[in-house]
């Protein structure tokens, strides 16, 4: 099998190191790894494939030799560097937000709708979504093909590491402080995290909606190709590690019987439910999504005002499927068009 030469822009970030972690687990046919990040982290070694590298200085790469450039640094680092990186030849997989809903670009979730990989060979661009819509499109993926959505209303309940390093660690320090009884400071969030529940992520829109909410109802139109699905979201910040939840709320074309969609989401790809009217019989955040690479469905319910209601309870690992492992599944689709 050909091997290729690849890189990863902010390989020192938390998802870039999660990055290298799956290209390994997965077997990636990787020749050489670039790592690669700002004057802050360049020098740092990180361990791939039993080897220390060094990470190298992003404004100094040349990026001719690299086929596959996966990048996770932040929509400044891609608006500027990405286009170099395709200048000279390399097929970027974009981890942030800034080409994500760029008419060319397509965005892709594997499991929903993995053929638009395809197109990437002429964009030379393939965008990654956001962690939280990435679990939306492969939970709600199986019953759409079956019977459709007019609408989604999804509530969303989000670790602390979508905020990335220093989010974690703000996290923890607050926790250790408040438990010690001693005084603690907040610079990443706007007001206490530990403890508590922030419903606000992203920059407050014109129209009262979040950043992060707005990217779930734009992303999620463009993965289904579908400009007249409904989509609501409301979007917060728990004081959770790792691991995001969504409470999701759909109404369906036609009304469906329980059955029917638990059938359909047991032989479904990327999806494990976990539906027993039981303590315990339900997925969580912490106990099954982190460090795991399914997505997990739960509290299956027909909607009990709607005719063609749906409920459910969905959790991921948001650094794994929700950042690395979706950019590496679309690497992967990727090369068998390069082979």
């Amino acid at each position: 099998m050909r091997k290729f030469n690849v890189a990863i822009v902010g390989a020192t970030g938390i998802v870039g190191e999660t990055l290298c972690e799956v290209l390994q687990a997965r077997k990636f046919p990787f020749e050489e790894v670039t790592l690669l990040a700002s004057s802050r982290s360049a020098g740092k070694r990180i361990l791939v494939n039993g080897k220390y590298r060094k990470v190298e200085l992003l404004e100094e790469c040349d990026f001719s030799n690299i086929q596959i450039a996966f990048f996770t640094a932040g929509s400044e680092v891609s608006q500027l560097y990405v286009p170099r990186a395709v200048a000279a030849g390399a097929i970027v997989v974009d981890n942030t937000s800034h080409y994500r809903l760029k008419e060319n670009v397509p965005l892709v979730v594997p499991e929903a709708n993995g053929e638009l990989v395809e197109k990437g060979l002429q964009t030379r661009i393939i965008a990654n979504p956001n962690c939280s819509t990435i679990q939306l499109a492969v939970a709600i993926k199986p019953i759409y093909d079956v019977v459709g959505i007019d609408r989604i209303n999804i509530a969303t309940y989000q670790s602390v590491s979508g905020a990335g390093t220093r989010a974690l660690s703000e996290l923890a320090s607050q926790t250790a402080n408040i438990l010690n009884s001693t005084e603690f400071s907040t610079e990443v969030f706007p007001v206490q995290m530990a403890f508590n529940a922030i419903p606000h992520i992203g920059e407050f829109q014109e129209n009262g909606y979040t950043a992060e909410e707005m990217k779930l109802v734009q992303e999620t139109k463009k993965i289904f190709a579908d400009s007249e699905l409904k989509v609501n979201a409301t979007c917060v910040r728990l004081p959770i590690f790792i691991g995001h939840s969504e409470v999701i709320h759909l109404e369906t074309k036609t009304k469906v019987e329980l059955s029917k969609v638990k059938k359909c989401f047991e032989s479904a790809i990327g999806v494990q439910l976990m539906d027993e009217h039981r303590s315990g019989g339900y997925p969580t955040p912490v106990v099954n999504a982190a460090g795991n690479d399914l997505v997990f469905v739960g509290r299956l319910r027909q909607d009990l005002s709607l005719p063609n209601g749906l409920s459910l309870w969905v959790v991921s690992d948001n650094v794994r499927k929700g950042a690395a492992l979706n950019s590496v599944q679309i690497a992967e689709e990727l090369i068998t068009h390069l082979n």
